[in-house]
């Protein structure tokens, strides 16, 4: 091997990991895992606060639940259809999460984050030890690892596309009312 397109190292247990880039001489792996978990923790006790503020504050009804009126197909096609050409809202209607945003924060919030979690507990030897359905629940640690991984991508391509779609609605209307609650709405063009 050359290395030029990456470097393969031994494991120790009979396989290789490869690597696009080869690791400094005084990388360590184990810390590596140490922030992975602090971070983990971070996401376990900011998903629970939360939820704890979406239910208690009454905001999971008000403005992430969909109307029965917007849960129709025209309704979602009509979604997709400005979502796709990159059409951003306006008038009032801008001051509302619309159709595609409620679904996706929804399925983020009560199925992407607990399953990266619930998959990520799986792979622990002393969780599956005191819940053993875990183990079970997921088929084993190396499905466990395979569906937290894609969570992740998922949960971070639910992220890329917030960051994009923070240009298509207006960077400095975005930002600032983000940082200053202050959100300025544009006029209906009429069509």
């Amino acid at each position: 091997m050359t290395g030029r397109l990456g470097l393969a190292i031994d494991t120790g247990f009979g396989d290789k990991d490869f690597l696009v880039f080869p690791p400094p001489s005084d990388w360590d792996f184990g810390a590596t895992r140490g922030w992975h978990f602090l971070c983990a923790w971070i996401l376990v006790l900011s998903a629970c606060a939360y939820c704890l503020y979406l239910l208690l504050s009454g905001r999971l009804l008000r403005m992430l639940w969909p109307a029965r009126t917007e849960l129709t197909f025209a309704s979602l096609g009509r979604e997709l259809s400005q979502h796709l050409r990159l059409r951003r809202a306006q008038g009032e209607v801008a001051r509302r999460y619309n159709l595609l945003q409620k679904l996706s924060y929804l399925v983020v919030i009560f199925g992407l984050i607990p399953l990266i979690i619930v998959s990520g507990l799986t792979m622990s030897n002393s969780v599956t030890t005191a819940f053993p359905y875990l183990f079970t629940l997921f088929g084993g640690r190396q499905s466990a690892r395979s569906v937290h991984f894609i969570a992740a991508m998922l949960l971070l391509a639910f992220i890329l596309v917030h960051v994009f779609q923070v240009f298509v609605a207006g960077f400095f209307n975005m930002m600032r009312s983000m940082v200053t609650g202050r959100f300025a709405v544009e006029r209906e063009e009429s069509t």
